[in-house]
């Protein structure tokens, strides 16, 4: 039998994990439970920060007595259920989601996806061209291109967006997940700058009547950018070092330090390439910031290489 570190004492619920007995605190969900045996669930739009939104529908697992599959990020284990997490049912789902996803989406910066596609046997092409890179799209002039059928003119046919200097906007890279929504929203920043606009397949992560971000009511905290997964908004830095072909993750160092620009204590992460930092982040376990940053933590520090 599987035990869970529960930390604080908490009543413990038991049921079956792919044949498996397993105790986990009550409230956890099936994802928590899964991460905490060490089984993988791919997921895109879950967020240890934020609530869940049930959006990218990767994680979906076999609950016994369930009619249809169940997201686990989100579904609550209870005493005495019965999950499986690697049917037939359950690869199924999760081929043709990343399969759909990977038609529409440019993916070629989201961690793990390339794993995950080769891992389930998907095949994108089946629902048409694959999205093109965001290094073809950047130079591309309206209307240069027709949008082909079962793709969207929302998602993946549209400029990289470089309206300041702190970060860019790649939406041909968003898959919708809501996470940036969230951190903007009243889970976190409370500055509500961004919602999803349009219905259906118009629908698309906007300011307020699209405007550009500098005149919305964005103030540059950069929590958008932290949470998202697929790379659709990133550090200018980074976007720039993409561009020519210079951004490598291998060669950079990660040092946790302290804001020094006022009194809270947040703790920051600079991530270091050839002697300059290319981005900050924030860790998530951290009990002051919970990964989030101001403007001054976040893009505040170019005075430090600025020769």
């Amino acid at each position: 039998m599987t035990a869970i570190d529960i930390g604080l004492p908490r009543r413990l619920v038991e049921f079956e994990l792919d044949g498996e007995p397993v105790r986990v605190p009550e409230n956890a969900t099936i994802l928590d439970a899964c991460t905490a045996a060490g089984t993988k669930i791919p997921t895109l739009c879950q967020g240890d920060t934020l609530q869940p939104a049930n959006a990218c529908r990767v994680c979906m697992v076999e609950v016994e007595g369930s009619r249809t599959l169940v997201p686990s990020c989100s579904r609550k284990v209870e005493p005495g259920m019965v999950v499986r997490t690697d049917t037939e049912r359950t690869k199924t789902s999760r081929k043709v989601v990343l399969e759909l996803l990977a038609s529409a989406t440019d993916l070629s910066t989201t961690p793990e996806v390339k794993g995950w596609l080769e891992e389930t046997g998907a095949e994108p092409e089946r629902f048409g061209p694959p999205a093109p890179p965001s290094d073809d799209r950047d130079h591309r002039q309206p209307g240069e291109h027709e949008v082909p059928d079962g793709m969207t003119a929302a998602t993946v046919r549209q400029p990289v967006k470089v309206d300041n200097d702190l970060y860019v906007r790649d939406y041909g890279k968003c898959i919708l997940c809501y996470k940036c929504v969230d951190a903007c929203g009243d889970q976190w920043q409370n500055s509500f700058a961004i919602t999803v606009a349009g219905r259906g397949f118009d629908a698309r992560i906007s300011t307020e009547f699209a405007n550009p971000l500098p005149e919305s009511a964005c103030v540059y905290c950069g929590n958008c950018v932290e949470v998202c997964p697929t790379g659709a908004l990133s550090f200018k830095a980074e976007h720039d070092r993409r561009e020519n072909g210079t951004w490598d993750e291998e060669r950079q160092t990660e040092t946790t330090t302290i804001c020094t620009f006022c009194g809270v204590g947040c703790n920051l992460t600079l991530h270091v390439q050839d002697n300059e930092i290319v981005k900050v982040t924030s860790p998530h376990d951290s009990s002051v910031t919970h990964g989030n940053l101001c403007i001054k933590g976040r893009f505040g520090w170019q005075h430090v290489q600025n020769r």
